[in-house]
């Protein structure tokens, strides 16, 4: 890595850190705590990257983007920000950051973003949206700090104002509608309507082209598409082809797997290939247990604000809420706080408390962080389990043979259960798994199964 880094943080450990970080890959460093500083560099033409904060003491690092990219068009700048919200992405991405991490951030990973931004050539920045100062869906509960959200963050940031259609995927509760609000209220089109398309609107020979009258060039979202009945399908198609050139962008929402319906005949193909140009999935809260402190604070605080009591959760509620499965994901997290918040008589919420009301709104009951979902897809799963275990190396990347070590795993137990389902019959076993059986007898023994042959039990 070559180049000079202006680092600007308040933060004199971030400082440190980063400075012999970026010092030993190669890079001069010059760090400093004040924004006033920073852009007295950047305006004497030093610095070929800059990695700076949102909160400073002196100013706001988002605010400064638009100066920098005026001042020295072409010089890329990492924003790091503890404010986790996806305002603070989108504002990031709309002042034109060459990228965005949320703290705590992964060091490997940031000096791998800062590599590319050294080897890049940026474009002059445009200034930022007035959605985006303002901070008009800042009060969303699209909070997280965790793999998963921020992801989703910079995708969104990403496609926000393109004109492809968009499907976001999710469980029921997660927020799938809040995204969607998201995405039009930061995008060139906020100043448009924002319709909700029920299967009414779809009725009648006018009824679509109503709908798309109705919503002029903003956005127009099918919530749960999955749901809708062939024929309504059928009419979301030939709306889809009768797109004038100043149509509203088309969104969906769906907490049913499409592909599988679509291989099952219940949805339209040509309807899943025209809706999913782009799909954004919004994790599960038991897949975010790190974001579910920031979601409550966030919750709690919001409801203080709309007139209600100040109220904090006890270090026993608050470890009991961390464990809890959420089937109802964000939604019930906070339906929870809202009541807690007006039955609790004392400042600090108990976990007798939180375990009285979970117990009238869901029998799943408490579970150690991390356990599967009964109703959890197969890849659901081992898309977590792999997650895990990139995590478990320092720079994210495991040692060469993955694909082998990986193969070999699934293929073991998939074949042991299926070995004890056919009692030990290897013809048939084969035939359930769908491969020849002198394949079968080769993985038993590269595997060193041990098969026993006896009579299955009715």
């Amino acid at each position: 890595m070559d180049g000079t880094v202006l680092v600007a943080d308040d933060d004199r450990t971030i400082r440190t850190v980063l400075t012999q970080a970026l010092t030993r890959a190669g890079c001069k460093v010059h760090a400093t705590s004040s924004l006033v500083t920073l852009m007295r560099w950047v305006e004497e033409g030093k610095g070929d990257l800059v990695i700076s904060d949102v909160v400073m003491p002196d100013g706001n690092g988002l605010e400064a983007l638009p100066a920098i990219g005026r001042e020295r068009p072409g010089l890329p700048v990492i924003v790091i920000s503890a404010q986790n919200t996806i305002m603070t992405a989108i504002q990031a991405a709309e002042a034109d950051a060459f990228d965005y991490l949320p703290k705590p951030f992964d060091l490997p990973d940031l000096m791998k973003r800062a590599a590319r931004a050294l080897s890049s050539k940026r474009q002059s920045a445009p200034v930022a949206s007035q959605a985006a100062r303002d901070g008009s869906v800042d009060d969303l509960p699209l909070v997280g700090r965790t793999a998963g959200m921020q992801a989703l963050y910079r995708l969104v940031a990403r496609v926000m104002n393109t004109d492809l259609p968009l499907l976001i995927t999710g469980e029921s509760g997660t927020g799938k509608s809040l995204v969607a609000r998201a995405i039009h209220d930061f995008s060139d089109r906020r100043t448009m309507p924002f319709v909700i398309a029920q299967a009414a609107d779809l009725q009648g020979l006018d009824g679509p082209s109503s709908l798309l009258a109705r919503a002029r060039s903003g956005t127009v979202v099918f919530e749960e598409i999955g749901e809708f009945t062939f024929e309504q399908q059928g009419r979301i198609v030939r709306l889809f082809d009768a797109l004038p050139s100043n149509a509203p962008r088309i969104l969906a929402t769906s907490q049913q797997n499409l592909a599988a319906l679509q291989e099952a005949g219940s949805f339209r193909k040509d309807l899943y290939y025209r809706v999913g140009g782009v799909t954004l999935t919004v994790p599960a809260l038991r897949d975010r247990v790190e974001d579910i402190p920031l979601l409550a604070e966030h919750f709690l605080a919001r409801a203080e604000r709309d007139g209600g009591s100040s109220r904090r959760l006890s270090a026993e509620a608050a470890a009991m809420i961390r464990q809890y499965r959420w089937p109802g994901n964000v939604r019930q997290l906070e339906n929870m706080l809202r009541q807690l918040v007006a039955t609790s008589a004392e400042a600090e919420i108990s976990r007798a408390e939180v375990t009285s009301v979970l117990g009238g709104t869901s029998q799943t009951g408490p579970i150690p962080v991390g356990a599967p979902d009964e109703e959890e897809r197969l890849s659901a799963a081992i898309r977590r389990h792999l997650g895990r275990y990139f995590d478990l190396h320092p720079d994210g990347l495991p040692p060469p043979g993955l694909y082998d070590r990986i193969l070999r795993e699934l293929e073991l137990p998939l074949i042991e259960l299926t070995l004890d389902a056919t009692g030990g019959n290897q013809a048939k076993c084969a035939d359930v798994l769908g491969i020849n059986r002198n394949t079968l007898r080769k993985k038993i023994t590269d595997l060193d199964i041990h098969v026993t042959r006896r009579r299955k039990l009715m």
